[in-house]
């Protein structure tokens, strides 16, 4: 994927693992248990956006990677992809964002077991968090990884992306779809769609697309609606089958 890990970057990696195994046995974090597929399905799953933003941009991946970004993970769960891109991303500024408390304190444990600075662990839910400042419209990237379908998601993240920040998800076989049922939603929330990358993913059979959001205007203050409204009642869209679809067993 054209990564380069320095020894303290790959050991970071494997105390991850070890912690997510330990924690995992008494909190139910995640459905993949096997070393190899941890290493595919979570971590280099999670890595395969800095590639695909770096061809984007029509910079090297080593450039990217020493940018100083504002970033969100939004439904962070056991930190991915957030933690897994800050282990590689020395700059990266990191919000992780999850509702669920004993996730937000894994983080925590994995953020300070690996010496991770600029990381903050908020409690919380984003379609709350997005009303006001801090977190409202302050972040250059905002990203979800098995959050939710798009149309849904786009009313999460796109209020906490600033005017000319960029909306990420991570998504499957369905994104194209997905994309069309929420083209709508990210007009009004003020964005505009900007590119689908098909990405592969080394070991992985399934489908992974990166799609990328523009934030290009201010979201209206009437949004993100009140909590479970997004997920009820998505911004114009139909009903979307398999809500999490490929990403059910993480």
């Amino acid at each position: 994927m054209g990564f380069s890990l320095s020894p303290g970057q790959a050991a970071a990696f494997d105390a991850y693992s070890r912690e997510l195994h330990e924690w995992n046995a008494r909190f139910n974090l995640t459905a993949i248990t096997e070393p190899e597929q941890i290493e595919i399905r979570h971590y280099l799953d999670s890595l395969a956006l800095a590639p695909a933003l770096a061809a984007l941009e029509g910079v090297s991946l080593s450039s990217l990677l020493s940018r100083s970004v504002r970033a969100a993970d939004v439904g962070a769960g056991a930190g991915l992809p957030g933690l897994a891109l800050r282990i590689v991303w020395p700059r990266l500024q990191l919000t992780c964002i999850e509702a669920t408390g004993k996730k937000v304190r894994f983080m925590e444990h994995v953020a300070s077991t690996l010496g991770l600075t600029d990381v903050s662990l908020v409690q919380g839910r984003a379609e709350e968090l997005a009303l006001r400042p801090p977190h409202r419209e302050a972040y250059d990237l905002v990203m979800a990884r098995a959050v939710a379908t798009l149309p849904t998601l786009v009313e999460y993240l796109l209020p906490l992306a600033r005017r000319g920040g960029r909306v990420i998800a991570y998504k499957g076989s369905a994104a194209h779809e997905e994309a069309l049922a929420a083209e709508q939603g990210i007009r009004l929330l003020g964005g505009r769609l900007r590119k689908l990358i098909p990405v592969e993913v080394p070991g992985l059979a399934e489908t992974r697309v990166i799609v990328v959001i523009d934030k290009v205007s201010p979201t209206p203050e009437a949004y993100p609606r009140s909590r479970g409204l997004p997920r009820k009642e998505p911004l114009g869209a139909p009903d979307l089958p398999g809500e999490l679809e490929l990403f059910s067993d993480l």
